[in-house]
């Protein structure tokens, strides 16, 4: 049955960190694994819950590690947090950013106007430059009722220094204790990604596969959108975790080296 699946796949929806690397170190399965891809005639694209940088940093960091790719082939949160906005928001054209420069560009660039005063809406992204000002300026609009939206729910960034990187949704969590108010949350588990992914690459859901290596942002969202999941135990989660889990995966593997190996053999003539 898996290796049924497996052979249907035509599109294949990556994680990042924890996935394909963690940190600045790539894994050594990921080079080959890509160029597996390829050659089955695979396409892919780079999906990650992390805000703090912009497409075109990702595409430097990428390349720095060895990967060619392209703006096109990578989908981020600030994605689904410029849609919600454009769709459900349309007057909100100001937006307080709790958040790196590089997200703020990107609403910038997308037409909004970034400021403190007077926004129309609070946005919460993974804020490595957080200070304790700007931290109370999000709390004190949020209080006033404004739209609450965060870009993701995750708690901690993957690392392999010796720290724990405090997350989005850890920032959205001391917000909340503060105000009250719990965010909207999108990015990773949201289905729409997927889904939406699907509809750009014309494939349908039975023929996409989610690789990550995290439970509730990753398997969960392949769970709900219908597609393939994939999980890799480079990152995150634990065998034990995942046989424990209600968002139970298609398939674990060690890393993507032995998922691009469980392709390829789906497609050998039987």
């Amino acid at each position: 049955m898996t290796s049924d699946r497996l052979a249907q796949i035509r599109h294949v929806v990556l994680d990042l960190d924890g996935t394909l690397y963690r940190g600045d170190r790539l894994f050594p399965s990921t080079l080959p694994f890509l160029a597996g891809l390829r050659s089955l005639g695979i396409g892919y694209t780079f999906l990650t819950n992390n805000t703090s940088r912009s497409k075109a940093d990702y595409v430097a960091k990428l390349k720095r590690l060895g990967i060619d790719a392209s703006e096109d082939q990578i989908y981020t949160p600030a994605d689904s947090a410029i849609v919600y906005l454009r769709e459900r928001l349309p007057d909100a054209r100001a937006i307080a950013v709790l958040g790196t420069p590089s997200l703020c560009v990107q609403f910038e660039e997308a037409g909004f106007h970034v400021t403190w005063d007077s926004p129309q809406a609070v946005i919460v992204g993974f804020d490595m430059t957080l200070t304790y000002e700007r931290l109370c300026r999000a709390a004190y609009w949020i209080s006033r009722e404004l739209p609450f939206i965060a870009t993701h729910p995750d708690l901690v960034c993957p690392t392999d220094e010796p720290t724990v990187l405090v997350d989005c949704g850890s920032i959205c969590a001391c917000l909340a204790a503060a105000t009250g108010r719990r965010p909207v949350v999108l990015g990773k588990p949201d289905p729409i990604i997927l889904l939406d992914l699907c509809a750009r690459h014309s494939v349908a859901p039975h023929e996409m596969a989610m690789v990550g290596d995290r439970l509730y942002t990753d398997m969960a969202m392949a769970h709900r959108a219908g597609v393939f999941a994939a999980l890799v135990l480079t990152g995150e989660a634990t065998a034990e975790q995942a046989a424990a889990s209600e968002f139970a995966a298609d398939l674990v593997v060690s890393d993507v080296g032995e998922f691009g190996r469980r392709l390829e053999e789906a497609r050998r003539p039987r």
